[in-house]
């Protein structure tokens, strides 16, 4: 065989070896892609995304566009020619698998728990909407949670508002366990409720709720420290003057809560807010309107161009990773509060974009 002939030969068996490899070799990374955007003035499966009834609604136009990523599941095994793909396309980002489902997570918890977060940014870009507007939001304590088999099961349900323990209002979560651990091992706590069905037929009904339970709960023993405990997680919940409601399938995690509020502010004001422009943006959202950091910054920027946003309203804190590569045409807008935010959007709807907080702009 002349030798030219079997160099080729062998090039080819080495090439065929090493793809052979590539692909039955598993690696311990997952891969991040640009997921679809959605406009939050607009539809999703012919209803609108925002709901808004018993009040005043005002025409939008243009796009508030909340925007996603796409990731592997966690019983995906990555090939190691498609970690070498990933890492070569500009698109799409691999990471180590740990980072995406830490703690050996299954596919299910991590399901549960965006969905748990999704419920959560609603109710907070809610909250943070009104009181933008200085509309009244009516906070009240709640059990978010009741601990399977603690001293509470059977008694208390998620979804009870707290009104007071031990003849004590309540005002904030932290004031249960604080009244709580009053109480040594063995003694009983009263609570006096509203229970949760109760409450959600009064909201749907538009009244304040009516019937309230005293029930006494006899305190078990925290296996950590000793002390006395009823086993179940007290949160905040809030009545809104007026039903809003977020219609979104298939969306998970708590990064859409800014994106929820501004279409909110929008609808219920006469401005228009995008001035017919393209914005998306992405973000944390807590009761308050302060807009915290998001995973996948670099992902959504790119899904969001793709898209035909020309300016991203991005975190202060995504700000640096954000500016590391932002796709052409795109405006990244540094936002730390909602205020900012409608003050941006007002500046783009008027054209006056020089005088944008931009990241990597001091």
């Amino acid at each position: 065989m002349p030798r030219r002939t079997a160099t080729m030969l062998a090039s080819t068996l080495v090439l065929f070896a090493l793809l052979c490899a590539g692909v039955f070799l598993k690696v311990p990374y997952s891969e991040m892609s640009p997921g679809p955007t959605v406009n939050t003035l607009g539809d999703s499966r012919g209803e609108p995304v925002l709901g808004i009834s018993g009040h005043k609604t005002y025409p939008t136009s243009g796009h508030l566009n909340m925007t996603t990523v796409r990731v592997t599941g966690a019983d995906y095994d990555m090939n190691l020619l498609e970690a070498a793909y990933g890492w070569l396309s500009g698109d799409n980002i691999v990471v180590p698998h740990e980072n995406l489902y830490p703690n050996g997570k299954t596919e299910k918890q991590s399901t549960q728990e965006n969905a748990e977060e999704f419920s959560q940014s609603q109710e907070s870009a809610k909250v943070a909407a009104l009181k933008q507007l200085k509309i009244p939001v009516t906070p009240h304590v709640i059990v978010s949670s009741v601990v399977k088999g603690g001293p509470a099961e059977g008694s208390l349900h998620a979804g009870d508002v707290i009104k007071s323990v031990d003849g004590t209002p309540v005002a904030e979560a932290a004031d249960v366990a604080r009244l709580v651990t009053k109480h040594k091992v063995g003694e009983p706590v009263e609570f006096v409720v509203v229970p949760a069905k109760e409450m959600a037929e009064a909201e749907k009904a538009n009244r304040e709720p009516g019937a309230t339970a005293k029930i006494k709960v006899t305190t078990g023993k925290a296996e950590d420290d000793g002390h006395a405990i009823v086993g179940i997680r007290a949160g905040i919940d809030h009545t809104f003057p007026f039903p809003i409601g977020i219609n979104l399938a298939d969306v998970g995690g708590p990064s859409a809560g800014l994106m929820f509020a501004l279409g909110i502010v929008d609808k219920l004001t006469p401005e228009n807010l995008t001035g017919g422009k393209f914005v998306a943006g992405t973000g944390t959202i807590d009761d308050d309107g302060k807009v915290g950091p998001i995973g996948g910054i670099q992902m959504k920027t790119i899904g969001a161009r793709q898209a035909g946003a020309e300016y991203f309203l991005t975190p202060a804190d995504n700000c640096a990773a954000a500016s590391s590569h932002v796709p052409d045409g795109l405006t990244l807008v540094k936002v730390s509060t909602i205020d900012d935010a409608t003050k941006a959007l007002e500046k783009i709807s008027k054209g006056e974009t020089a005088g944008l907080p931009k990241c990597g702009k001091p």
